[in-house]
Formats: structure tokens, sequence, C-alpha cells
């Protein structure tokens, strides 16, 4: 198995710099994260802080980000990453199209939800998943049901419905309008998929295992109940992580608790600003080519 130097997670503006600084410091690089850049910037309307690029739209930076991608040759891997394992003097990535291993990594992968659906915790692994891709096997043949907070989301509830007999999904979170509206025109084709629009998840609840997601109005059972959002709690991502109020603890360097593993952006708390992610990258970057240097 190939071994990267740097495992960059996350194609926010702090992964995006990463990847760029890692790559000019000529590191094997690889990125995991959406080609279309984090949804935080593509959709945003104006922004008026980043140096040389006065006002600014959200979709210009997106564009701006991918092109200098594309210009130093550094792809996107779309696998989606369900955790980071320390193996003493390299990381084991687990993703839904298997492993990769790097000798250190860079987690850039936003702010995680402040506040999770009641009873999430605890039937997270027993019938409650992050990861479509991961556990969709084991749904074959019985009914799911899907909690979207993004366009990943969408893209999950296609394949799930490939394996499951019966797929319910449920827009969640802000732009909850949005992803019914993107759902509704992608699920035409897909009779086994049923979309509630109009509720709001709350809670998890159930007996041996999780069978049942409640919204503000309804119950609804399943075999299986798969969260998609676009963060998870770091310390759930990557175990034995060092945690500040949700978010990863880390030094002036972007250094966590464990050698070899930095976090940059709105991961590591506020301000959530684009420029201060970028910034954060470019330091972690630095200092995972240090590490790697023995410095």
């Amino acid at each position: 198995m190939e071994r990267y130097d740097i495992a960059v997670i996350g194609t926010g503006p702090a992964g995006i710099s990463a990847a760029i600084t890692a790559k000019i410091r000529n590191k094997n690089v690889i990125l995991f994260g959406s080609s279309s850049v984090s949804n935080k910037v593509s959709t945003a309307h104006g922004i008026l802080n980043y140096p040389g690029l006065p006002s600014v739209s959200g979709t210009e930076l997106a564009e701006r980000l991918t092109g200098h991608l594309a210009s130093l040759q550094i792809s996107v891997t779309k696998a989606q990453v369900s955790t980071v394992y320390s193996m003493g003097s390299y990381f084991g990535i687990q993703t839904g199209s298997g492993m990769f291993e790097a000798s250190a990594v860079i987690l850039a992968c936003g702010v995680a939800p402040s506040q999770l659906l009641s009873g999430e915790e605890d039937f997270l692994g027993r019938g409650v998943s992050y990861c479509a891709t991961c556990d969709g096997q084991f749904y074959r043949g019985k009914e799911v049901i899907v909690a979207g907070y993004n366009e990943e989301a969408i893209n999950d509830t296609i394949y799930l419905s490939e394996l499951a007999d019966k797929v319910t999904f449920l827009p969640a979170g802000k732009d909850r309008a949005r992803i019914a509206d993107e759902a509704s025109e992608k699920f035409k084709d897909h009779s086994n998929i049923m979309i509630i629009a109009d509720e709001i998840p709350s809670s998890i609840s159930g007996s041996l295992k999780a069978e049942a997601l409640n919204t503000d109005k309804n119950e609804y059972r399943a075999d299986g109940i798969f969260i998609i959002r676009d963060a998870v709690a770091p310390d759930r991502l990557v175990p034995g992580l060092k945690t500040d109020n949700r978010h990863a603890a880390v030094d002036r360097l972007m250094r966590t608790n464990i050698p070899g593993l930095f976090a940059a952006g709105d991961m590591t708390g506020a301000p959530y600003q684009y420029i201060k992610a970028a910034g954060e990258g470019n330091v972690a970057a630095i200092s995972a080519v240090n590490y790697l240097a023995g410095i």
C-alpha cells in the first residue's frame, strides 16, 4: 500500500491551503474532500475580508481555490473519511473506499454540530452511522432512514436505495429547504426513496438498536439510521484526540496531542473566518513538513 507523506482531510480554505503548501514543499499529498470545495464557501453571497479579493463571492473564491489546486496537479480524493487511527509511525485512514496510509495528517474538516440529535451518541455504532459507503452493505434488503444535512447526503441516499428496500430521506439543518428541492429533482427515478420535507429531525430512540428517528411531528422506524453532515466531532474522527469544547485542541503550530496529527480551520475554534482558516492550513502544513523532517 502506498504511504503518503501528508494526508489532508477537508477541502475548505484550510485544507486547500495546507495541500498547496505541502505540495510546494515537495511532499506526496493526498487531499480528501469534495471536489467542489466546502459548501460553506461555495454558497457564501459575498466575502469582504479576503486579502487581494475584495467583495469576492463564494462561487468565485471556490473557483480560485480549485484552480490553484489544478495548477499544482493536486487532485481531490472524494472518499469519505470515517476514522483516522494513529499507528505510531504512521496513520491509517479509514474510508468507504478502503484504507489509506500517511506519515502525517492534517484535519481541516470544519466545525462539528454544536448540538447532536437527542440519543445520537447512545446509538452510534448500534444502528446509527455517519458513513453510507462504509455501512450501507449491512442494510441490503432492509429499510433505512437518512437525516441529510448537505448535498452529499443526497448522493448517499441514492447509493443506499440501490441496497435497501426502502429509504426515507429527511432534509435537516439550516439548508434543509434547498436540500429538499435538490433531493426532489434527483430522486425522481428512484421509487423506493421517500422524502419527508416538512418535518425536522429531533431525536433517536429504540431498544436494542437504533430503530426510530423522531421529528417535530412524527416517528419513523427503520433498521438503520444514517446521519450525513459536513463534519463529525473531532474526537470521534480520531480516537484519543484531545478536544476543547468540541473543537480540536491545538497549539500555535497547529499541533494536536497526537504526534504527527495537525488541525486547522473551523475545527480548531472561532473565529470561523476564511482567511483565518487559510492561514492555519499554511501553518499546519509547514509544521507537518517539519515533523517529517524530525525538526
